[in-house]
């Protein structure tokens, strides 16, 4: 797996601690909202030195990572209408996927070039030949790594990178707290809007692909965690994946309110800010 390196000025330099502090947030795809609306109330409290993304959070680590304001990413979810229908089609190839998400995809290239990272960032994706995942570091991103992390496997087309295929980086844990262990994290907050998949093949498709890896996420029992997870079901699987302004607007204010919920019990939210 990738290192630490020292590539971002961090909260730890600048205030002298000796903790690295990560944001971490999850998969969830349209449930992505609710992060946002989660952030809008800890960004003014919390000043992560590291943020890990997979899937829907990969977006959002990218934005935040890059300076965005929660406001434009709030606004982000709110205007994004091209999910709202998807076309059917025939797979090209067994990588292929039964969506044309063509639009969406362009929508997520947009955001890639609206932001560069401002303090460290990484984006997990899964190689779908070998089921691992792969941490793929502030520098290295690109608009095909935020797409692969996005390509839910069977909905929409997979990603080439150098050669090999990769899927969904929500795959195989929904929450990458083990990535941030992995870049050196002493603790994180995270931010969880799929603390459970929504519908039965969903569950079953994760349950026999997880079997059939022999990865095994590990978060040291030392790094200190903080969760923020829905304190009520988001939706449906079909929510997940399609778009409605009225849901998103449901959760983002569902992720303030359990953000704040948080801050009024969690004093180290406090400890970090700038």
């Amino acid at each position: 797996m990738d290192r630490p390196n020292r590539e971002y000025p961090s909260a730890r330099s600048r205030n002298n601690e000796s903790v690295k502090t990560a944001l971490v947030l999850s998969a969830g795809g349209m449930f992505g909202a609710y992060q946002a609306g989660a952030w809008s109330v800890l960004a003014g409290h919390f000043q992560p030195d590291l943020i890990v993304g997979a899937s829907a959070g990969a977006i959002n680590a990218w934005c935040i990572a890059g300076g965005c304001p929660p406001g434009e990413l709030i606004e982000h979810w709110l205007t994004l209408e091209c999910a709202a229908t998807y076309g059917w089609q025939f797979p090209k190839a067994w990588h292929g996927g039964i969506l044309n998400c063509t639009t969406l995809m362009a929508q997520v290239d947009e955001i890639y070039a609206s932001f560069r990272p401002k303090i460290e960032c990484a984006i997990v994706i899964t190689e779908l030949a070998t089921l691992q995942p792969k941490i793929v570091r502030g520098p290295d991103v690109t608009a095909d790594v935020l797409r692969a992390s996005t390509a839910i496997f069977g909905l929409f087309e997979q990603v080439r990178i150098d050669g090999k295929i990769y899927t969904d980086g929500g795959t195989l844990a929904a929450l990458p707290l083990w990535a941030a262990a992995e870049l050196g994290a002493d603790r994180a907050v995270a931010i969880n809007a799929l603390p459970a998949l929504p519908g039965i093949i969903p569950k079953l498709f994760v349950a026999v692909v997880r079997r059939l890896s022999n990865f095994h996420p590990q978060v040291p029992h030392a790094m200190d965690e903080i969760r923020i997870a829905p304190s009520a079901p988001l939706g449906s699987g079909i929510d997940a994946i399609r778009w409605s302004k009225s849901n998103v607007e449901r959760w983002v204010k569902q992720g303030r309110e359990d953000a704040q919920a948080c801050l009024a019990q969690t004093p180290i939210l406090s400890e970090n800010r700038a």
